[in-house]
């Protein structure tokens, strides 16, 4: 066991506004007071962290950021996924809180991120990985617009910038516009689902169905089963 430990203390508006998240997401509740002033800490094997309530704090002014390693980042993103639809009937896509889909991000790190209620950052990231290494580079089966939807991937999803993302991933589009179906459909997916972020749901609902549209081979819907399954996630938690 590390000899010394850090736990980062975390600014919310209410304690009743983050726990009830962390739990849905399999933290358990280990400390809790509200006087002398709200203070609560979570707890999940080796992720702990500890909040405090600020009287008239607003979570889109929070610069709260913590990384996390992890040793299966897809694992503990499907885990968190299951809680979540258990607890709430969906996963957030947008707004606060929020959390993104396991994605190579160009230049950094993969893996995902959580904004939690207090509109903090969570950074969630393999245990190991090395910026720029092999693990973070998209790999060449995806041709040119996997590396499209890596750099789209850093401005979304690691800067929040999620109208940058949307940029890349037009002008890429267009760009490459003759590449094969199973390399589009990664980047129309991502598409939708920052339009869904941005709350353009007639434009996600139009790049969903031009992904259901695709005349896709059978080993290609096997290669490409979570980007279709992400597909499916976004059509269902748009209005009908």
């Amino acid at each position: 066991m590390p000899t010394e430990i850090t736990i980062p203390g975390l600014p919310c508006r209410d304690l009743d506004d983050v726990l009830p998240f962390y739990v849905a997401l399999g933290f358990e509740v280990t400390y809790r007071q509200e006087r002398p002033n709200p203070y609560a800490a979570v707890r999940r094997g080796g992720i702990e962290l500890h909040y405090f309530s600020v009287p008239g704090f607003d979570p889109a002014d929070s610069m709260g950021s913590v990384g996390v390693l992890v040793p299966d980042t897809g694992a503990l993103h499907a885990e968190f996924t299951a809680g979540l639809r258990a607890a709430f009937g969906k996963v957030p896509v947008s707004g606060i809180p929020r959390m993104t889909r396991p994605r190579r991000r160009q230049g950094t790190t993969a893996g995902f991120s959580i904004v939690d209620p207090g509109g903090n950052w969570l950074r969630i990231s393999r245990h190991g990985a090395v910026e720029g290494g092999p693990d973070e580079q998209p790999p060449a089966s995806g041709g040119r617009l996997a590396r499209v939807v890596a750099t789209a991937a850093r401005q979304a999803d690691s800067h929040g910038d999620e109208s940058a993302g949307i940029r890349v991933l037009v002008n890429g589009l267009a760009r490459h516009a003759d590449a094969p179906l199973a390399q589009r459909l990664p980047a129309l997916v991502y598409l939708a689902e920052l339009r869904v972020r941005t709350g353009d749901r007639d434009a996600a609902a139009a790049l969903l169905a031009e992904v259901a549209a695709l005349d896709l081979s059978a080993a290609d819907r096997e290669a490409l089963a979570g980007d279709l399954a992400t597909a499916a996630e976004l059509r269902a938690d748009l209005p009908g």
